[in-house]
Formats: structure tokens, sequence, C-alpha cells
């Protein structure tokens, strides 16, 4: 089992991976909106995401699909009438995407 050292480097080196192939600026103000809210859901994410740039809503799932299971940081959780799956940046990363963004 690996450490919260460890775990922690593994999940910086999989963002800065994971934002090295960011051509347009897309992720990185999806990972600013997580940041900066915590708590979205695909529509919300689409809805901020579309007035910046020209990106489908197939493509915003995908990317917070990526996230929550390839990085590990987003909790995933269904809303009390089963709706809209909501996305949350789990707290013990939050420093982390944090500290990233502003380095890349």
């Amino acid at each position: 089992m690996r450490s919260p050292y460890e775990l922690k480097n593994e999940i910086e080196a999989r963002l800065k991976g994971y934002l090295s192939r960011d051509r347009d600026g897309i992720r990185h103000e999806l990972l600013k909106l997580f940041v900066k809210v915590k708590s979205l859901t695909i529509p919300q994410i689409y809805g901020r995401l579309q007035e910046q740039f020209s990106i489908s809503y197939h493509s915003v799932a995908s990317m917070v699909g990526i996230i929550a299971s390839r990085i590990g940081i987003l909790h995933v959780r269904r809303n009390a009438d089963g709706t809209n799956t909501i996305y949350e940046l789990k707290d013990q990363y939050v420093d982390v995407v944090a500290n990233i963004l502003v380095t890349t």
C-alpha cells in the first residue's frame, strides 16, 4: 500500500501529464472550476465551459470521467432525485490541484 506522500506524488504526476496535453486551455479551466466551486454536475460544467470554448457536452463528460477515474481526485455521488451525478474535488487534493494550476 502506498503512503500518503507517495499517493500525493502520483496524483501530481498524473495531473501534470494530463495538463501537458491541454492544447487550448479547456482542461486547465475545468480544474480551475473544481478548485473554485468544488461540487459540480456535468450540465453546470458544460454551461460554464461553453461560454469560453467550442466544446460538446460529451467532451465535457469524458474529461470529467477521466479526472474522476484515472487521476482519482474527484468524489462521485448521485443527487437525491438521481438525475445528475455530482462531482466533488476531494478535500485532500484541493491544494495539490491549485498549486499545479499556478505552475503550469
